[in-house]
């Protein structure tokens, strides 16, 4: 864990965009990291793996998949970031897939936020799994 956790609490009030801001950064640190200790390939190849998997469109999949397994905390974080209007969105990527990323990296900027590590943990394993 790279910071101390927030309270829950504090955490829920947060802009749920704001969330999804944090959880595309952790989500980034993750996935290269997982690829960077899997290959021994040069940073500009381990970049072109990674990019497609941290999309739009992928979180989207992922998103989707993922949902029913959600606590009711984190469907709510989703869902209030899914619908959360924001002002653009990923080029070359449809507004769903958008709104659908959002939510989900909501989901893991709340996690990391609140210090919940082995659920991070255990959503990112499913996520790769799914």
């Amino acid at each position: 864990m790279l910071i101390a956790p927030i309270d829950k609490n504090k955490v829920k009030q947060m802009n749920p965009l704001v969330l999804a801001f944090v959880g595309d950064g952790v989500e980034t640190l993750h996935v290269r990291t997982r690829v960077a200790l899997k290959s021994e390939a040069k940073a500009a190849a381990l970049h072109k793996q990674t990019a497609g998997a941290v999309n739009a469109h992928a979180q989207s999949e992922q998103a989707e998949r993922i949902l029913p397994y959600l606590t009711e905390e984190e469907s709510e974080i989703y869902h209030r970031a899914r619908n959360s209007k924001s002002h653009h969105h990923a080029k070359n990527y449809s507004v769903t897939d958008y709104r659908r990323a959002s939510g989900l990296e909501a989901v893991i900027g709340y996690l990391y936020l609140t210090g919940q590590e082995e659920r991070l943990s255990a959503l990112f394993d499913l996520m790769e799994k799914i």
